[in-house]
């Protein structure tokens, strides 16, 4: 593992939901328990089509004054505001986009978890792998010089990417399809993403189906990449037939969408004339 670094994400932001039915308002909504936030603790969660289809991750975090804090993906922050805006209905909560005002950073290498609390931030352990590190929401324009105060070293963004690709874990719609992924082809249950006890939630219904029949015969795998990376999307095949497809990447690292059989067997799976070498990662579990 590196020394301490840190990386500003800048494809990713926050939404705040505050008021008296925050914890309850989204513990309708997504596939985790909200009433497990609390400071210092985060949550990893999706909010789902009724259909049990992807459509946002976030972390959930407590943004003290009675606020959950939303760490979502930049672009597609002001939709999800809109719709959960939508959903509020007669629940005494408020819903606010904060992409303009708050800033995102990833602080990884041995050790992290021993930074927090981290005054001027606020910050949480990655709730889906200790190795992942800590994330840190700040105001905008903060965040650097916070972590360099503590002694931190600034790293690029592919610098912690290429650690989250060899982890093998996705990172919202550069690797989910949206309204078409299923939460356990993607690492969602070992990776806590979902909490199986929590009561009903939307979507719920097909990802405990999902779970319980052993639906499961697609999985975001880590690969490397032996020549120059594919395009996300690029079709993956092994003897000729379709197998999977290549989601996001840098460098020689990917994620790749595969059958589980084309990930465990001899290969070569091959995607753009190139090959790719899967890897199952230690945390996830297989049929």
């Amino acid at each position: 593992m590196t020394a301490l670094q840190f990386s500003l994400l800048p494809h990713r932001s926050v939404i705040a939901v505050g008021g008296a039915d925050r914890v309850e308002f989204l513990q309708g909504l997504i596939s985790n328990d909200t009433t497990k936030v609390a400071p210092g603790h985060a949550v990893w969660a999706a909010l789902l089509t009724p259909q049990g289809r992807f459509l946002n991750d976030m972390f959930v975090a407590d943004g003290g004054d009675d606020t959950l804090l939303l760490e979502t993906e930049r672009e597609r922050a002001p939709a999800l505001a809109k719709k959960l805006t939508l959903y509020k209905l007669r629940s005494k909560v408020t819903v606010e986009d904060r992409s303009a005002t708050m800033e995102v950073a990833a602080v990884f290498g041995a050790g992290a978890e021993k930074l927090l609390p981290i005054e001027g931030a606020i910050a949480f352990v990655d709730p889906r792998l200790p190795g992942l590190g800590v994330r840190a929401l700040a105001p905008v324009g903060t965040a650097s010089a916070l972590l360099q105060a503590r002694g931190i070293a600034e790293a690029s963004l592919e610098a912690y990417d290429a650690l989250r690709l060899e982890s093998g874990v996705p990172d919202g719609s550069r690797d989910l399809r949206i309204e078409k992924a299923l939460l356990l082809e993607n690492g969602f249950d070992e990776l806590n993403g979902v909490d199986w006890k929590k009561g009903c939630y939307m979507g719920q219904e097909l990802t405990a189906r999902t779970k319980y029949r052993a639906l499961v015969r697609k999985r975001l795998f880590p690969v490397s990449v032996e020549g120059a990376l594919p395009a996300p999307g690029t079709s993956i095949h092994l003897d000729g037939q379709e197998v999977g497809e290549l989601r996001s990447g840098s460098g020689r690292r990917a994620l790749a969408l595969l059958q589980t059989e084309a990930a465990r067997g001899p290969g070569p799976l091959i995607a753009g004339g190139v090959q790719l070498i899967p890897t199952i990662p230690p945390w996830m579990r297989l049929a």
